[in-house]
This record gives C-alpha cells, sequence and structure tokens, in this order.
C-alpha cells in the first residue's frame, strides 16, 4: 500500500453492531468537518460517487439491517470507491464486547433491530457473525467496550481530525492482564518482570502517573534499559509502517493490574515518541474504568 497524497479526500465508511456507537461517531466525525450520512443504503453510494469529488471529506454509517448489506456488496462498494482518483476509501469499524452490548441494550429498553421475540442476545450473535469479516478488515477498529461517549469522541477525533495522511498516529494504552488482552491493538509489550509498586504500601493507591511510582519503578536496574530500547524499537519501526503507508498504529503495554508499571512505560513511550514529532494520544484503560465508576 502506496502512501496516498497529501490531497486526496478521505471517504470513511462506518459500521459495527448495533449499540457500539456508530451514531456516535458518526456525530464526531461530522463535527470535524466531514459530510457525514447515517445508516446509507449501500445501492445509493455508487450513484453519489457520480457527482465530483467533495470539497470535505466523507463519512458514511453503514448498517446490516439494510437489505443490501452484504460482504459482497460492501466489498464492492469499497472497490468503487477505491477506483475513484482523488479519494481514499478507510473502513471503521466500531467493535464492542457482547456483554456489554446486551447491558446498554437493557439500559434503552431498545428492542435489537436482528431480533427476534426480544432475544437480544441471538441477535447481536446474529450481527457479529455478520460483521466478522467486516472487523477483520478494518482499517481502524475501535473497541468501545470500556469508552463513554466522550472517550469515544476523543478516539475519534485521534484518527481522524487530520486530514493529511503524511503522519503516522500512534495509540499507547496500558492494560491490566488479569481483565485480558485489549482487542484492537497491533503491538503488545509486558511490564510484569518490572519491580511492583503495589508491594510498597506507600504508592499502593498511586498510579503510574504519578512522579514517586515511576521513580521506584526505576530503582529496578532493568527499568532503564527497557524505556530506551522499547522507544530506540519504536523510533526504527514507525518510519517502515509509515512508508508502507499505515495511518495509524496502536500498542499496548501491560502489567498485573493496570496501574502502576504499565501506566509509568505507557506514559514514558508517549512522551518520547511526542517529543520526537509523532502524533501520539496515550490512554490507560483500567484508570478510566476506575473514573467512570467513581463518577
Amino acid at each position: 500500500m502506496s502512501t496516498p497524497p497529501a490531497d486526496a479526500r478521505r471517504f470513511v465508511l462506518v459500521t459495527g453492531p448495533a449499540g457500539a456507537g456508530r451514531s456516535s461517531a458518526i456525530r464526531a466525525l461530522e463535527d470535524l468537518g466531514y459530510e457525514a450520512i447515517d445508516n446509507m443504503p449501500l445501492r445509493l453510494i455508487a450513484a453519489l460517487l457520480e457527482n465530483p469529488i467533495p470539497d470535505k471529506p466523507v463519512a458514511l454509517g453503514i448498517d446490516p439491517r439494510n437489505r443490501d448489506f452484504s460482504l459482497a456488496t460492501v466489498m464492492d462498494t469499497f472497490g468503487r470507491i477505491a477506483a475513484v482518483k482523488g479519494l481514499v476509501p478507510e473502513l471503521l469499524y466500531l467493535d464492542c464486547r457482547t456483554d456489554v452490548l446486551l447491558n446498554r441494550f437493557s439500559e434503552t429498553r431498545r428492542r435489537h433491530p436482528l431480533a427476534e421475540a426480544d432475544r437480544v442476545e441471538a441477535g447481536i450473535q446474529r450481527e457479529l457473525e455478520l460483521l466478522e469479516p467486516l472487523k477483520s478488515g478494518a482499517d481502524i477498529l475501535i473497541d468501545t467496550s470500556d469508552l463513554n461517549v466522550h472517550q469515544l469522541r476523543a478516539e475519534v477525533e485521534h484518527w481522524f481530525s487530520k486530514g493529511d495522511h503524511s503522519q503516522l498516529a500512534v495509540s499507547v494504552q496500558s492494560f491490566s492482564y488479569k481483565r485480558g488482552l485489549p482487542r484492537s491493538v497491533d503491538m503488545v509489550f509486558d511490564c510484569r518482570f518490572l519491580k511492583n509498586p503495589y508491594w510498597e504500601p506507600s504508592l499502593r493507591a498511586s498510579t503510574g502517573q504519578d512522579a514517586a511510582v515511576r521513580d521506584y519503578i526505576r530503582t529496578d536496574t532493568r527499568a532503564a534499559e527497557f524505556e530506551a530500547k522499547l522507544a530506540e524499537m519504536m523510533f526504527w519501526l514507525l518510519p517502515a509502517y509509515l512508508a508502507e503507508g499505515k495511518s495509524h498504529l496502536s500498542v499496548a503495554l501491560g502489567c498485573t493490574g493496570g496501574q502502576h508499571r504499565s501506566v509509568a512505560m505507557a506514559e514514558t513511550l508517549g512522551a518520547a515518541l511526542a517529543a520526537a514529532g509523532w502524533q501520539v494520544s496515550i490512554r490507560h484503560r483500567e484508570l478510566d474504568r476506575h473514573k467512570r465508576k467513581e463518577a
């Protein structure tokens, strides 16, 4: 995949299971200046492409509920967009865990569009199976399971706020292995070998964002070398990914609780990449979860 020209227009197809936040993502894209249409029938996109190239990027929400929705039709549509000179097609997939989708439908008392006789879980499974090939081939995948609407908007802004394709956007996040690997990341690094601040009573309630915790971790003689080698590897890899045409890369660092070591290493790596001029966002999955509980 070659790097698109700087003046190319982004043409984003947005999909994902019902309840994952597609409409919220579409609204965020509209606020970023995209010409946005939700629930666009695929058969109408061909007619849209016959018109002159729009003077701003386009975002279209596509929905499995539409009768013309199928993997073959989506792929054909994607090819039609790619064939138009000056347009760069991208597929944004909003993912979400089944248990979270169930909770969301329960809270809103909405009927799932693919469910029969109020069997919400069956409808969710049917939709996820239908969408699985698109999820696997998505250019950008955002897992909204642990995101509120404001955090989803921030993720969308991170990936789409810049209209040019000359930069590689990097997302760095921390997580807890006890809660499982993040599902939408490209690279994972394990920080559990480092000295754990959890066993220091005065630091147990603190996080890796605190200087005292970072200083404690650095008393482990391996910490500084790990930070340096990780940054060195990323500095070597990122230009290669950029040259290959990749426009976004997600990196995750994990530890046991997702509070101390992984947070500190994510902060350090993110700061190093930002200082070198890379477009970086930093997220701490477990800390964000705790903040939502306290709110």
